[in-house]
């Protein structure tokens, strides 16, 4: 089971991500793959549970005015807020934005370019969630790569990363051309206002709360189940997986079974976490995958409400 425990302590995060890693406003930020590996463009990025899950968890620190360039996926990207204010902005061109805290949550859909920046004034992280077990390549707006080819770094014809000031093109390999204007043209755009159904604001939970039991809450926001009983979800949306919230002080829950992959990462709070005869703590940050069908028990005992996030595959 120990293999199935991150504890964020001991992560390893790669400060070189991605094509625009040295550009000013990305390289004061680390990066993490927790289960799965992500999209990272380092072949080096460690990944502390590398088992398929159908879904990927990874999370982003980042100081201030610092995150990540404009760029889209083909699966599910949903960003959850641990610490810090972040801006999200969007659109070829990033025109449009919105400002997102601690507990707050944003789905973006694929087939649109997005990025992230710590608007705060202090290190950030965020968690992120991935649809797919091969979340698939990265799409840069053109400015990005060019501007980073600058730097030195460049993407080849088979999305591999690679520093021209320390490196030379391999041979039967090039350069990875930047898309078209004509492809920009491709992707989606959405003002605030249409992409606001895809937000769940911290301070917004509690309008839709479900009772487990007497102690435990449950906060649904992506997808319509928690272990088999279904729930209307805060965002409706198809990411492939369910997104929930468990909200409790003190209390337990017992004899849970998840039936597909299932992780729980704990938001705040120390959790007690028993897998059959294997027991854990999830401090604040902490991630363990649960094998599936086996019996789950989750006891807090906490001052105030701490929250545990569950992700399972649909």
């Amino acid at each position: 089971m120990n293999n199935r425990l991150a504890k964020f302590k001991d992560l390893v995060p790669s400060t070189l991500p991605f094509v625009e890693g040295k550009m000013d406003g990305h390289k004061e930020r680390k990066n993490y793959s927790i289960v799965g590996p992500g999209v990272a463009e380092d072949s080096k990025q460690f990944v502390k549970i590398a088992m398929p899950h159908s879904f990927n968890l990874g999370a982003v620190s980042a100081m201030p005015k610092n995150g990540s360039g404009l760029h889209s996926h083909t699966t599910a990207e949903v960003f959850i807020i641990y610490s810090g204010k972040w801006k999200f902005y969007w659109g070829a061109e990033g025109k449009d934005e919105t400002i997102l805290s601690a507990g707050d949550i944003i789905s973006m859909p694929t087939n649109m370019f997005r990025a992230f920046e710590n608007a705060g004034d202090e290190e950030g992280l965020i968690f992120v969630v991935l649809g797919g077990d091969d979340p698939g390549i990265i799409t840069w707006v053109p400015s990005v790569l060019e501007k980073a080819k600058k730097t030195g770094m460049a993407l080849l014809n088979d999305n591999s990363l690679i520093d021209l000031s320390l490196n030379e093109i391999p041979k039967g390999k090039s350069i990875l051309e930047p898309i078209s204007e004509e492809e920009i043209k491709k992707f989606d755009n959405y003002k605030l206002d249409q992409l606001e159904k895809f937000i769940c604001k911290n301070n917004e939970n509690s309008k839709q709360v479900n009772k487990i039991n007497d102690n435990f809450d449950l906060i649904q926001i992506l997808g319509n189940k928690f272990e088999n009983k279904e729930y209307a979800p805060l965002i409706n949306q198809d990411t492939g997986f369910n997104l929930s919230i468990l909200k409790c002080n003190k209390g337990q829950i017992t004899n849970l079974k998840f039936e597909k992959p299932t992780i729980l990462f704990s938001r705040t709070g120390k959790w007690e976490i028993m897998i059959d005869d294997f027991q854990c703590i999830l401090n604040p940050k902490d991630t363990i995958s649960i094998p599936i069908n086996s019996n789950v028990n989750i006891k807090i005992n906490e001052q105030e409400d701490c929250y545990l996030n569950c992700v399972t595959q649909i």
